[in-house]
């Protein structure tokens, strides 16, 4: 079983914000796929299918993003899956909107959702698509910019992005190693 997890906040007042660009690519991912991510389980809303013979299951934790950990955990725990059978997909205001990043490991990288999920696992051994929001305008605070919406401008650059991560997260689930997801989507 592979695991496709979307980091966010959940609530309509966050919908469609560049914290929540985790769960909008993992949405896509669902929607392409004709997986239906409503099943309430563990903190989290999941929905599950196969794909090329692979069973994936795709999370968007119920919890806020700064303890996404709380709902990882225990899914991972339940269904058995292994660290490396996991895949993040989460905003970085590191990366020019436009752009992914896969990651095999490593630190947080300041991200808040992956520091309570590296907590909760005690590992920083799974694999994350980093998604670019970009760093906000000196004139606007952290808070408000990854809270904020994209402009109208910066949407056709987040769809490509979006439709990027959404090929890597196909191939991930069709077995293609970390490094390759890397030397073709980076």
């Amino acid at each position: 079983m592979k695991m496709i997890v979307g980091l966010g906040n959940i609530g309509p007042q966050y919908d469609g914000t560049r914290h929540n660009t985790g769960f909008m690519v993992v949405e896509a991912f669902a929607k392409k796929h004709g997986i239906n991510i409503k099943t309430r389980k563990m903190n989290a809303k999941l929905g599950s299918d196969f794909l090329n013979g692979t069973k994936v299951l795709v999370v968007e934790p119920t919890t806020f993003m700064n303890d996404s950990g709380v709902a990882v955990k225990p899914l991972m725990d339940y269904f058995d899956v292994k660290p490396e059978d996991v895949i993040v997909v989460h905003d970085d205001m590191d990366l020019p909107i436009g752009k992914i990043r896969i990651k095999d490991k490593g630190s947080a990288g300041g991200h808040n959702g992956i520091k309570s999920i590296i907590a909760n696992l005690g590992s920083e051994n799974f694999c994350r698509i980093r998604v670019g929001i970009q760093h906000p305008a000196k004139n606007n605070t952290v808070v408000n910019y990854v809270l904020g919406r994209f402009s109208k401008d910066q949407l056709p650059e987040f769809k490509m992005a979006s439709d990027h991560a959404v090929n890597a997260l196909e191939d991930w689930v069709d077995g293609t190693s970390i490094p390759e997801l890397e030397n073709r989507y980076n």
